[in-house]
């Protein structure tokens, strides 16, 4: 918050204004030189208003009966750079319970409240007794096994009558407000955007100033008793975000949570200029020629992957997507040709590498969609690699999504469109002198 002052105050400009005007009526009245005005206003000011948004927040653990808090800091006011962990629980167990408070204060413009977030999930390995009821060693169980809600609440937790926003899993909660969720000013839920109301509540304290503030939004979860050893050694990790967005001049419908994903392009291979190993975990390949034994091709390793036969066609562009479920497998799809095949865990970046010798391959069109949520793209969304026959080497060039091991931990979807274009001498017998590969981190 500042208080840079820009020009005049409102009130002042229009007396000036004013003032002005009369003053040249009155002199548009004399027709003779010897009568002059002149009306001076300095030292005029326009303040700019200001909003800050101040996040208090209080989180509780029941445990046996016992409501502790075994977080480091499980209550404080949260202002600027993220807050630390209100929860830090490492010996959860059937019958624990929980509730994380937070209440908002927003200095000194109306707004419209947004909140958001993001979970991932780690399995930990499997010991002997989980073993007996749990066949995913790559998938933890536990943010699926406790059910929660998200709801309006008071400044002393109590929930607002029909305040319920969303309840289910955790999973199924957290998911609900990924790509944003719109609060409303009077705790009505179901509201969708441009339909709730700006929190506008006016607070005064006896100490300090003044604040605006509406509903408080409270998190309540438990984990049934009914629930087995498929959660043994489970974790969890859960980020919440809040948005103030000044009602003025503003409908509530834009979104500040919408998520977005910085991509980068350069030259050389995605996996050894981006990625920290220089090596891929998996990969998926479309490749020209007419002596290959495949054209499409995905897995883990060019020497365990599936792979089909393709008829290209130069200059003819066709989609291509490549999905992985969350769950250990990915699939590939070339204009209608698919192939699947079982890959590691993905633990970070995307890349596209596009490889071209005396031809051009153009990849267009790049979306990439996160968990079942289009994501937006901070950068290019198209990469191509171009080569004549000059005698240099072919060209290579990548695109890489600057995604982490939190975005790419449960499914996600990268789709587009390629093109190659053949020059006439193109060597029919290079197996990879015209490709595009997906590269997993």
């Amino acid at each position: 918050m500042n208080d840079d002052k820009i020009g005049l105050s409102r009130r002042k400009m229009l007396v000036g204004l004013g003032a002005v005007g009369v003053a040249s009526a009155g002199a548009g009245l004399g027709t003779t030189a010897y009568f002059n005005d002149t009306e001076t206003f300095e030292n005029n000011t326009l303040t700019a208003g200001s909003l800050d948004l101040f996040v208090n927040y209080d989180a509780s653990y029941d445990s046996d009966g016992t409501v502790v808090n075994q977080a480091e800091t499980a209550a404080g006011e949260q202002d600027g750079t993220p807050a630390g962990m209100f929860y830090d629980l490492e010996d959860v167990k059937p019958g624990d319970s929980g509730e994380v408070k937070f209440c908002f204060e927003i200095v000194d413009n109306p707004s419209y409240m947004w909140a958001c977030g993001d979970l991932s999930q780690a399995e930990n390995g499997i010991n002997e007794p989980e073993s007996a009821v749990d066949d995913t060693p790559d998938l933890g169980e536990l943010g699926d096994s406790i059910v929660a809600s998200l709801a309006y609440c008071d400044e002393d937790g109590e929930p607002l009558a029909d305040g319920e926003i969303v309840s289910g899993s955790l999973v199924d909660v957290i998911a609900a407000i990924s790509s944003g969720a719109a609060l409303d000013g009077d705790g009505m839920a179901g509201l969708v955007p441009g339909e709730q109301a700006e929190y506008a509540d006016v607070v005064e304290p006896d100490e300090g100033e003044a604040f605006i503030t509406g509903p408080c939004v409270c998190l309540s979860w438990e984990i049934p008793t009914t629930v087995g050893n498929e959660i043994q050694s489970d974790s969890l990790t859960m980020n919440f975000e809040f948005h103030a967005v000044q009602s003025r001049h503003n409908d509530g419908t834009a979104n500040p949570c919408e998520p977005s994903i910085t991509t980068t392009t350069g030259e050389g291979f995605a996996k050894q200029e981006e990625f920290d190993t220089e090596q891929e975990t998996s990969f998926a390949r479309g490749r020209f020629g007419g002596q290959n034994t495949w054209e499409v091709a995905v897995g883990p390793d060019v020497g365990s992957a599936s792979t089909a036969d393709y008829s290209w066609s130069s200059g003819s562009t066709v989609p291509f997507s490549y999905t992985y479920d969350g769950s250990g497998n990915a699939s590939f799809t070339l204009d209608g040709v698919n192939v699947a095949s079982t890959i590691p865990a993905p633990s970070g970046k995307l890349g596209i590498t596009t490889k071209a010798d005396e031809a051009t391959v153009s990849v267009t069109d790049l979306a990439l969609d996160l968990d079942g949520t289009p994501v937006s793209l901070s950068g290019p969304d198209a990469i191509s690699a171009s080569n004549d026959d000059d005698g240099s080497d072919r060209d290579v060039t990548y695109l890489v999504f600057d995604t982490d091991a939190a975005d790419v931990a449960n499914a996600f979807t990268i789709s587009g469109n390629v093109e190659v274009n053949l020059q006439g001498d193109y060597d029919m017998t290079a197996e990879e002198g015209v490709a595009f590969d997906i590269s997993v981190e």
